[in-house]
């Protein structure tokens, strides 16, 4: 008899520069852009991409993405369902977009709540949070999220933003190399 059905994970996938900053001052990405990657390997976008049925993600990272589409001509590329925690008046990118806010524990723990359900409904796939130092630490503290997957590339920055706000403890499960960077794939502890 083969393994029952999978259960939905919430996971922090990511990249990061060695000394932990997601994107620069500026909310720049380009540190990350130039590094030599093979999409394909280990920790490869398109492999991962597969296994998930729904996004959370903050308005900094959904900003950037809406302002890199408007540059490049690119078009929205997620076909899953997407929470964006966000005060900001934005534009919706698409109807799968749903722009909500989650002050409170309560609030961001009802948003997850809905996403996990969405994801669960499509096979047991995962929730990504696709961005938010702030956001994964909260999730972590709230005991919602279940893994980090980071690769780490060869660059610092000195400042900017946070790979996560706070602390949070992690347990170590795979190391790989793609090319330029350092694969990590860890589990979240739980709180407590």
């Amino acid at each position: 008899m083969g393994p029952g059905p999978r259960t939905s994970r919430t996971v922090y996938y990511t990249a990061t520069t060695l000394d932990g900053f997601l994107a620069d001052e500026q909310d720049s990405l380009d540190w990350l852009l130039s590094q030599d990657i093979d999409h394909d390997g280990p920790m490869g976008y398109a492999s991962f991409i597969d296994d998930v049925g729904a996004l959370v993600m903050g308005a900094t990272t959904y900003a950037w993405v809406l302002d890199h589409q408007q540059r490049t001509g690119e078009s929205w590329s997620y076909t899953q369902p997407c929470w964006v925690l966000t005060h900001r008046d934005l534009p919706r990118a698409t109807e799968d977009v749903r722009l909500v806010s989650a002050d409170t524990a309560e609030e961001l723990r009802a948003v997850h709540a809905e996403a996990r359900a969405v994801a669960e409904a499509a096979g047991g796939k995962d929730v990504w949070l696709v961005g938010g130092g702030g956001i994964a630490a909260a999730l972590a503290d709230l005991g919602l999220l279940d893994a980090l997957m980071v690769s780490v590339a060869p660059v610092t920055l000195g400042a900017g933003k946070r790979l996560l706000e706070g602390r949070t403890d992690l347990t170590l499960t795979r190391v790989e190399r793609n090319r330029a960077f350092a694969c990590l794939w860890y589990d979240v502890q739980r709180p407590g």
